[in-house]
């Protein structure tokens, strides 16, 4: 397989003791190229600071995800715009709503992820969004947007059927991660898989979370890596009655089509 890991979380502590054997693993398993997710003002530098270190393997986003949007400012914001236009950095965000833990209050979630996709309409830079529990502000907000951005993909879909259907509606692009391996929360995506367009259907680790729960052996303390996204795509396969080597190649086109990638 050659795959593209549209998510993945690099720059947490996770991986602060064995980065490289990390992306090695990934590139050895057939994923070739990652997007690593800026998800502050921080985390969006040091990402960006990876990928100078691994050309043409790793690229980033800049955002605040909405858990840190009370951290988030104008100066902030220039921060991020200074960094999207450095070489490798492909879309803005994380960004986006989460009312299931409200880390940030919402009005000021909204007030910062309208600034950012405002900068990716000025930049002219493609969307990774953030969405959970929040579907109707989410889509009130992001909608007027579409038309003004290159491209958007809601990350991490793990919604219901008629919000999939919404969002595609919308033109939105649609990540689907190892949450489709959990047989207890996961079972309504193996369902709405088939559903979503392979132009339009991009797959991720979003390691070192979510991890597959169906993975054998399991890995060492749980931690989910870049390299399990060949699991991830047969699964989403044979969800969706396909051949995983198609999967791998639609979801690839499609990943390097939205980022613009190499």
């Amino acid at each position: 397989m050659d795959l593209i890991d549209i998510g993945v979380n690099l720059t947490g502590k996770q991986f602060k003791r064995d980065l490289d054997d990390v992306v090695n693993r990934a590139v050895g398993a057939g994923v070739g190229r990652m997007v690593v997710t800026g998800t502050s003002e921080r985390a969006s530098q040091e990402a960006a600071k990876l990928v100078l270190s691994y050309p043409g393997v790793l690229f980033s986003t800049a955002g605040v995800h909405p858990h840190d949007a009370s951290s988030c400012s104008p100066a902030v914001i220039e921060t991020l715009r200074n960094l999207a236009q450095q070489d490798g950095v492909v879309a803005i965000g994380e960004c986006g709503l989460d009312f299931n833990r409200d880390y940030s209050p919402r009005p000021v979630q909204e007030k910062w992820f309208e600034a950012q996709l405002e900068l990716a309409a000025e930049l002219n830079m493609p969307v990774f969004l953030h969405e959970r529990d929040a579907h109707e502000r989410f889509a009130a907000i992001v909608k007027p947007w579409l038309d003004k951005v290159p491209a958007a993909v809601v990350h991490c879909f793990t919604g219901a059927a008629d919000e999939l259907a919404a969002y595609l509606d919308m033109g939105c692009h649609i990540g689907i991660t190892g949450w489709i391996c959990d047989e207890r929360r996961g079972l309504h995506l193996r369902d709405l898989v088939a559903q979503i367009p392979p132009d339009r259907l991009m797959i991720e680790t979003d390691a070192p979370w979510l991890t597959p729960r169906d993975l054998r052996p399991k890995p060492k303390g749980g931690r989910n890596e870049p390299a399990f996204l060949p699991h991830i795509a047969r699964t989403v396969a044979a969800c969706a009655g396909r051949k995983a080597a198609d999967v791998a190649r639609d979801s690839t086109r499609t990943a390097q089509a939205f980022f613009s990638l190499p």
